[in-house]
């Protein structure tokens, strides 16, 4: 992780080397910037990411794999060092510690991003509950680009943090991704299997034109609509297409 992580860091760098950033939006008459979460200083940039590769090489091994993706993909979120996509790298992070720690078998993603948003109202008080309180302890003036330019030395406040209910939450996310979206992920790639077998005994359709099938079905409650029988499905006969719509209801049921 240390070695693509770095250079992908400071290939990014070029764009924030000498301006500030800000999470937030624009007053609409006056542009001025209305942050919720203002960015590390780009002077600290370096060498708040060589801490977080330190952490990663050294005590995050000394530490359960959750924690230790909790305090990676937290404390980068909120440097902020891109001009973008600092959220899906955040989010990147969580998967690729847990995965290079062997939480998860090798080959297998550990869909643990999916729970976060079914839960983005909390993730996003997670991550309040430490920007807002940082925010006032940063001065900064706008700049004439209407960016911000933070006046005082902010390095330590990314530098340290209270990752304790982020980790609570990463801890709840990957309870409900064990319990709930997995078993219901393998369930439902069982089933589907058991209906594409089921479907190839009676007609020889390619795999692409199964999974047309399915969603057709899904998406009209376990029946194949007029416009598809009169379509794309227009070879089958009505038995077929019975049989076929008789296997779907009887492995999925019809609230698939």
């Amino acid at each position: 992780m240390a070695v693509a992580f770095s250079q992908n860091v400071r290939s990014a760098f070029i764009t924030r080397g000498v301006a500030g950033g800000f999470v937030g939006e624009h007053d609409r008459e006056t542009r001025m910037p209305l942050p919720d979460h203002i960015s590390a200083r780009h002077e600290n940039l370096s060498p708040l990411t060589d801490g977080m590769i330190a952490f990663d090489q050294g005590a995050a091994h000394q530490v359960d794999p959750v924690v230790a993706a909790a305090i990676l993909a937290f404390g980068f979120v909120y440097i902020h060092p891109f001009e973008d996509g600092n959220g899906r790298l955040h989010r990147y992070l969580i998967h690729h510690v847990l995965a290079e720690r062997g939480f998860n078998p090798p080959g297998v993603v550990f869909p643990v991003a999916a729970a976060i948003f079914e839960r983005i109202d909390e993730y996003r008080t997670v991550l309040e509950s430490y920007s807002t309180r940082l925010l006032p302890l940063i001065a900064w003036e706008p700049t004439e680009k209407f960016n911000v330019s933070v006046l005082n030395d902010t390095g330590d406040f990314y530098r340290f943090f209270d990752a304790t209910p982020h980790a609570e939450f990463l801890y709840s996310c990957v309870q409900k991704t064990i319990e709930k979206d997995l078993p219901s992920e393998t369930a439902f790639l069982r089933n589907y299997d058991a209906f594409r077998g089921q479907v190839e005994d009676i007609v020889d359709m390619p795999e692409r034109t199964i999974d047309l099938l399915f969603r057709f079905l899904q998406q009209n409650g376990g029946k194949l609509s007029r416009r598809a029988r009169e379509n794309e499905f227009r070879a089958l006969s009505d038995d077929e297409a019975a049989r076929i719509e008789r296997i779907y209801d009887e492995t999925f049921g019809s609230g698939e």
